[in-house]
């Protein structure tokens, strides 16, 4: 199935004052990058912060026509087919998944509670324009548009895992960027501990934001450590193509060894601060789901077994799969978590 973006309307046009925004960033990203590869220069030196003005979160569909010619533009989501390398070092021994089963099958409350909701609701979902914010913590931030965010990086295909708290799993062959390297960009300060992660909040077109079922926007957040892991990446697409909406187009997180709810879907805003962020699901359910959410079948949810998971896809008869420490990263990861008590940090 092929999944095609509605037409452009005039509202898609990037508002001037936006645009301007949008060059002031890339001129303060094209800086750092040049400071940095000048003789000497370290973080600590890179003193003077370089603010610019807040604007919206996500891209406004009232938005006012801007006759401002278009930047250079970087590989834009939902536009022709994704170049990536497939990063064979990223890989799984378990058989993938299908397309039919990752995208029709989702948690994805923004539009609906069920698993066939997103699919059903969310084709007309606009993903263009997208601008992402950052702030916090940062030498440099703004808005960016995700054409410009993307545009530095060479995208990868890497096969992980996908535990949900729910103790179902899949296997997908996700593309994305590497997380560390997209946040480095931005100069985090020595005070940024976390990275937090807000996602789209527009109940006009994620219809699952009208009831009070979660508090929106969606809000995740990673330990700062966690976030510059080498496993954590910046997803873009799947299966060769761009995110499906269902599936949490146009930029959404993948950390393989935590529960699914870690990873937020539609980023618009990237914060990095010095404290633990509130998140989404720790706010609904504290004694259900933990801030770290680290998959392990030692803790069993309140209500059912972490031990061992379903795989969507199998027959319905197979056994069902043991559950791995860190969804099967714990060589990778654990050290994360050295000296930490699993099950007080859940």
């Amino acid at each position: 199935m092929r999944y095609r973006d509605p037409p452009l309307q005039g509202s898609d046009i990037t508002p001037e004052a936006l645009f301007h925004d949008r060059r002031r960033l890339l001129a303060a990203l094209g800086a750092t990058a040049a400071a940095a590869a000048a003789p000497g220069f370290s973080q600590g030196n890179a003193k003077a912060e370089q603010r610019l003005p807040a604007a919206p979160l996500a891209p406004s569909p009232t938005a006012a026509a801007s006759t401002a010619p278009a930047a250079a533009a970087g590989p834009t989501p939902g536009v022709g087919q994704p170049r990536y390398t497939h990063n064979g070092a990223y890989a799984v021994a378990d058989a993938a998944n299908s397309f039919e089963d990752i995208s029709s099958y989702n948690n994805y409350y923004e539009f609906g509670t069920d698993k066939s909701d997103p699919k059903a609701n969310a084709q007309a979902f606009r993903t263009r324009p997208w601008t992402i914010q950052v702030s916090g913590e940062a030498d440099v931030k703004g808005n960016i548009a995700i054409e410009d965010l993307l545009k530095p990086h060479a995208l990868e295909e890497r096969i992980y895992r996908l535990r949900c708290v729910e103790a179902w799993s899949m296997v997908i062959p996700w593309i994305g960027v590497p997380l560390a390297s997209m946040l480095q960009r931005f100069k985090p300060t020595s005070k940024a501990k976390y990275v937090e992660f807000t996602t789209l909040s527009d109940s006009r077109q994620m219809p699952g934001q009208r009831s009070a079922v979660l508090e929106w926007p969606y809000t995740e957040g990673l330990r700062i450590d966690e976030a510059m892991h080498p496993l954590a990446l910046m997803v873009v697409g799947v299966y060769g193509k761009w995110l499906p909406n269902q599936n949490g187009a146009p930029l959404r997180l993948m950390a393989p060894w935590k529960y699914g709810f870690k990873n937020a879907k539609a980023i618009v805003r990237i914060r990095f601060t010095e404290r633990q962020p509130k998140t989404t699901w720790n706010i609904a359910a504290p004694d259900e789901y933990g801030f770290y959410a680290n998959v392990n079948p030692k803790v069993d949810h309140p209500r059912w077994s972490q031990a061992t998971e379903r795989r969507i896809g199998a027959n319905f008869f197979a056994p069902r799969v043991a559950t791995l420490p860190f969804n099967g990263y714990a060589n990778q990861v654990a050290d994360l978590y050295r000296g930490m008590d699993l099950r007080s940090y859940f």
